[in-house]
């Protein structure tokens, strides 16, 4: 050993780091959020340096552009009314919605392009009006421009706002799976419009409930019941009976969020995908012909079939569950469906991509009741495959 150098093998020393980083967004419910006289959107983005002009880019989903034909001169008119506050440095974008902006890596260069050659910086605000997908791939665009540019959410549809809106990721499709990049970056604020949902097509209104009724299964019996008691309705699209829906089921995808201790699922468990291992695989399996909400709720009853088949749900409550889904018009497991995706086999293979997406071991969340989930370890892949056979003849 050579004098002063220390011996490896008796001098190393680890130094621990220990971090905590507090994730802090507010998820605001309002109407008519483009108003001249409606402040809300102006106060969320300047919450944090309410005294100087704030430089914002504007990005706009296709379908929501074209719902809404003034929209982006509502947007001009807004930003025109509060000039003190904002400065919109361009035109708005206007993108392509659905899964077609996930799969096209070129709308995000053609993004970064955009946000680079306007000079954002990190103070920045990327204002986001679309629906999820809009929202997962443009998010990723800014997470990645300077490591992380503001981002203001506007959700305009059922799904963004109760789910995919308020969360933490952002991602795209590649490789032949959904969201295979991606990555968590917390929203600067969430501005959730009523008003937008109006335009909706009756289909996606429907779609969105899915995940109200999949965060009900595994965390609020009650709210199970309030969507039982409003299933009418809430089929038939009323905005009165979505508003409610929507802010529980926001309210507590935030709650896990918030009190799990596990927001960027650093661990194998992920309860708010219930049912998401098979919806992520019809989506692709059906080429995307399938809502993500109506995949969803086939996902949700194919896991509460495979609950009670191993023993852990009572019948009678799989029966008020698939009785929810036909009463909110969700979409069933039929032949047709199951000739198109090739047969139970392929949807199989799904469970291995949910936990390859993830890494760790496999963990599925079932039911061991109706508001109680449960993380299971093991899937036996020939009762699954009985169930998709069960609810087929259902």
């Amino acid at each position: 050993m050579l004098p002063g150098v220390p011996d490896p093998h008796t001098s190393s020393r680890a130094e621990r780091v220990a971090v905590q980083v507090a994730i802090d967004y507010p998820v605001l419910f309002t109407r008519g959020s483009l108003r001249p006289d409606n402040h809300d959107l102006t106060q969320v983005i300047r919450r944090r340096e309410p005294a100087r002009r704030h430089r914002v880019f504007a990005v706009i989903d296709g379908g929501v552009a074209q719902a809404w034909p003034d929209l982006v001169d509502d947007l001009l008119a807004y930003a025109s009314a509060h000039a003190s506050a904002l400065e919109l440095v361009a035109e708005p974008v206007i993108v392509p919605g659905g899964e077609i902006i996930k799969n096209d890596r070129a709308v995000i260069d053609d993004l970064l392009a955009r946000f680079f050659g306007h000079g954002l910086d990190r103070h920045s605000c990327v204002l986001i009006v679309g629906g999820g997908a809009v929202l997962d791939a443009v998010g990723y665009a800014a997470s990645i421009c300077h490591r992380g540019l503001r981002v203001v959410r506007m959700p305009t549809t059922v799904l963004a706002q109760d789910d995919a809106g308020i969360g933490v990721k952002n991602g795209i499709n590649g490789f032949g799976a959904k969201n295979a990049l991606g990555c968590f970056a917390p929203p600067f604020a969430v501005v959730n419009d009523l008003d937008w949902l109006s335009s909706l097509p009756l289909r996606d209104r429907l779609a969105g409930l899915a995940e109200a009724v999949k965060v009900a299964l595994i965390r609020d019996p009650v709210f199970f019941a309030a969507l039982e008691r409003d299933a009418a309705a809430l089929a038939q699209g009323q905005l009165a009976s979505l508003e409610p829906a929507i802010r529980r089921c926001a309210e507590l995808h935030l709650q896990h969020i918030c009190r799990t201790g596990d927001p960027f699922e650093t661990g194998s468990a992920r309860p708010l995908d219930f049912g998401h291992w098979a919806a992520h695989k019809l989506e692709l399996l059906t080429d995307h012909a399938l809502r993500h909400g109506e995949a969803v709720a086939l996902g949700l009853a194919l896991d509460s079939c495979y609950s009670m088949a191993i023993g852990r749900l009572a019948e009678a409550e799989l029966q008020r569950i698939t009785a929810l889904l036909d009463a909110l018009g969700l979409p069933r497991w039929t032949p047709t469906l199951l000739d198109s995706i090739d047969g139970p086999a392929p949807l199989l293979a799904g469970l291995d991509e949910f936990r390859e997406h993830l890494g760790g071991e496999l963990t599925i969340t079932l039911l061991d009741a109706i508001g109680r989930g449960v993380e299971v370890q093991t899937i036996d892949r020939a009762t699954m495959a009985a169930c998709v056979d069960a609810l087929t003849r259902s």
